[in-house]
């Protein structure tokens, strides 16, 4: 998007939201630092002109940097401010010249779990730092001085203080949560706003006393200086501010442009130019530098405000600056009114969110927690850049230990003759992984179970070279991941593949021209096709799902959804949720009706399986599926008054639906697009009407009125295998987008994403 390109519709309101966060959290996060307040307004001033202007990420917004805070005040610390400013030039210098090397994507290398524990540790040291500043004193220089002082300086606070910095707390926790309409009118006030006007109000009222924000005159304000000290600490220092804002920036703009994707509508932006967006975060810094301002870096939480609040391009950030110049010209006398102990409360909540439960159980599924954890204790027992270091090493230990780590066993059951390959296959494992393969006897049926996510080439090799040369003797091979997962599977939370006997599908068929007995039936193909099925089930499916079966067996069912589909063969609705054994409770008629209450006894079964799988299996979501190509809707279309056979009288279930479609109300929108025909039009239509029957029965409005259940629309297209989602209010299907992962066998595999 160019920047003469004027500004969209939700722009200006957007900027004034990300305005009303910014203002504080500037000004907070310059007391964190002990720099001039002054010099966060200009950061979040320069940061959101300039970097909205010149940064390759539309909706990113750039401000006073919060992932380089501890860093900052450690350095004006050693330096003092003015050489901080010098510092924060040549920083900027040196992101520009990154971005014109072209190295953002290669920023993105580092593990996210040290980036995360990065983050999280540096969130830890502001947290304990800022509760200093609410208790009315100043930080100390290290974490334990911080802990140390603690309790003396909570037992001689200010109960005033005290008071002011819990109402910060509370009223930030509790804002986005105030229920009903009013709730939602005062929600759109943002809260970090609403918490600081309301400490504000109660401290002019009650506590004139407290300390408050005190901007020096501009005329007072204070220019940068060229830094004096030891070169190589010079260079760390410029290396370090560099480094985690360049971070801290990339993987906020990815983080945004994800989120901005998955929108409900609206255009969609072009994707991030991350080294476009390097430049443009160098650009500012520089003369955020200049000017006397912070570091900045563009921000998840500041970005993810703009994304939500509607914005459509890059100007709701560069408006959000210009908000910023003009408050801080304008209106100084209200900043001044802010207490201290409120920017400190509401910075050191700030602090607390960088440690992100979703983060830690993240990184505790892909088994990268050890290097999470030793990245936080080097931040927060020595500093920023050690504590990146010491997380790398920890990386590298942790790989180092997974790729000499592998188990290979072989074991027979049954006749078969099953391989099982635990860990990483390495050159280093090829020696045990050719030997365990020799020990399976020429034509043997063999499995080879791979339980790691990465095969080098020479594993690769190896075992391809047994398998042709086994099955050219006669043998029989399958090679499979941990309980029948194809190898290509990312290691994820949904691991289930039903696809995979698909790939080479035929079905059974009965031979023909067979004789038959005298007085013998032929078998029906329909009945071949059924034995040859099981049979199959048996021979190559039933070994791999025993224990998992077994398993639901023992435990009972505890489905996390109830699926009320169409009785559609071709709609098959384990294989496109990625669903297994045990994960859907599944109705499926002919239509995908959901009879109100109140329809006559004959449709109680539709009713009973609700009423089963809400109060007694406890689902918490509920989807109702239809379909393209449906023929209840086209039978619907052709003669909606037929009702004389049971099927007719089904059928007029689907009359609201079809009532809906002619009342004149506005059409539902596929992907952006209009359906394509009646029949689906029908189709879409009728899946928002039995939503709304669905909602009418007792056991699901109350479950959905106490928040513990979750109702989805949905449409498959056949034709094109493609899923589409109900969002924006009942008005938009959304296509189901897949991700793709890259695998450790030279291939790819698509995976649909986990949360829709």
């Amino acid at each position: 998007m160019s920047p003469c390109t004027p500004p969209r519709s939700g722009d200006l309101a957007a900027s004034v939201t990300v305005f009303l966060i910014a203002v504080p959290m500037s000004l907070g996060l310059a007391v964190a630092m002990g720099a001039p307040l002054q010099a966060g307004l200009i950061a979040t001033a320069v940061g959101g002109i300039l970097g909205g202007l010149l940064g390759g990420a539309p909706l990113q917004v750039t401000g006073a940097s919060t992932g380089l805070t501890v860093v900052t005040a450690e350095l004006i610390q050693v330096y003092g401010w003015p050489a901080i400013c010098g510092i924060t030039v040549l920083a900027g210098l040196l992101q520009l010249a990154l971005g014109w090397l072209r190295v953002a994507r290669a920023a993105l290398a580092v593990s996210p779990a040290i980036v995360h524990g990065t983050l999280a540790g540096i969130g830890v040291t502001i947290a304990l730092g800022q509760l200093h500043v609410v208790f009315g004193s100043e930080p100390h220089s290290t974490v334990f001085g911080n802990l140390r002082a603690l309790p003396g300086e909570l037992a001689g606070a200010p109960p005033a203080a005290l008071a002011v910095g819990a109402l910060t707390v509370a009223v930030l926790i509790g804002w986005p949560r105030l229920p009903g309409r009013a709730g939602r009118s005062l929600r759109r006030l943002p809260a970090a706003l609403a918490s600081v006007a309301a400490a504000t109000l109660v401290t002019v009222v009650a506590a004139p006393e407290l300390d408050r924000v005190d901007l020096p005159t501009w005329r007072a304000h204070i220019l940068p200086e060229a830094p004096d000290g030891a070169l190589l600490g010079l260079l760390a220092a410029v290396l370090t501010v560099a480094l985690v804002g360049a971070l801290e920036s990339l993987l906020s703009a990815v983080a945004v442009d994800r989120l901005a994707r998955d929108r409900p509508a609206g255009a969609v932006p072009p994707q991030a130019d991350l080294n476009r967006e390097l430049r443009g975060q160098g650009t500012a810094n520089t003369v955020s530098g200049l000017l006397g301002g912070l570091p900045v870096s563009g921000g998840a939480m500041r970005g993810s405000a703009n994304v939500r609040a509607g914005a459509a391009g890059r100007w709701s950030t560069v408006l959000h600056g210009v908000w910023v110049l003009l408050a801080a010209g304008l209106l100084a006398s209200v900043l001044e009114q802010i207490p201290l102990a409120a920017l400190g409360a509401l910075v050191a909540v700030v602090g607390v969110q960088m440690v992100s439960y979703a983060h830690i159980r993240n990184v505790h599924r892909h088994r990268e927690f050890p290097v999470y954890a030793a990245t936080i204790a080097g931040v927060v027992l020595a500093g920023v850049l050690e504590g990146v270091v010491l997380g790398i090493a920890a990386a590298l230990a942790v790989s180092l230990h997974r790729l000499a780590r592998t188990r290979i066993s072989v074991a027979e059951s049954r006749g078969v003759h099953q391989v099982r390959a635990h860990g990483q296959l390495t050159f280093l494992a090829v020696p045990r992984l050719s030997r365990a393969l020799g020990r399976v006897p020429p034509g043997a049926t063999a499995l080879v179970e791979l339980d790691g996510s990465f095969m080098d080439h020479a594993a690769y090799e190896t075992l391809q070279h047994w398998r042709e040369t086994h099955v050219a003797r006669g043998g029989r091979v399958a090679v499979t991941g941990r309980a029948g997962q194809d190898i290509c599977e990312p290691s994820s939370g949904h691991g289930c593949r039903p696809w995979t006997p698909w790939r080479n599908h035929q079905c059974v068929q009965g031979p023909a021209g067979e004789a038959v007995p005298r007085g013998e039936r032929r078998p029906t193909a329909g009945s071949v096709q059924l034995t040859g099925g099981l049979r199959a089930f048996q021979r190559n499916t039933a070994p791999l799902v025993r224990e998992e079966l077994a398993r639901l067996a023992r435990e009972g069912q505890r489905p996390s959804q109830l699926f009320l589909a169409c009785a559609d063969s071709r709609l098959v609705t384990s294989m496109i949720t990625s669903s297994g054994p045990g994960d859907l409770f599944t109705v499926r008629n002919v239509g995908n009706f959901v009879p109100p209450p109140g329809a006559d006894s004959a449709d109680d079964s539709v009713a009973a399986a609700i009423q089963y799988a809400v109060d007694v299996l406890g689902v918490s979501s509920i989807t109702v599926c239809g379909h393209s190509g449906c023929g209840a809707m086209q039978a619907l279309l052709e003669s909606p008054g037929g009702f004389a056979t049971p099927l007719g009288r089904w059928l007029r279930h689907g009359i609201p639906s079809l009532e809906r479609l002619r009342g004149g109300e506005q059409e539902p929108m596929i992907s952006g697009r209009p359906a394509g025909d009646s029949v689906e039009r029908l189709c879409i239509t009728n899946v928002i009407q039995q939503l709304e029957h669905l909602s009418a029965h007792p056991s699901v409005a109350r479950r959905v009125t106490e928040g513990t259940l979750t109702l989805h629309g949905m449409y498959f297209h056949v034709a094109e295998a493609q899923a589409y989602l109900l969002i924006n209010q009942g008005k938009t299907f959304t296509p189901v987008q897949p991700e793709v992962w890259s695998t450790g066998v030279g291939k790819s595999a698509e995976s649909p994403p986990l949360q829709v």
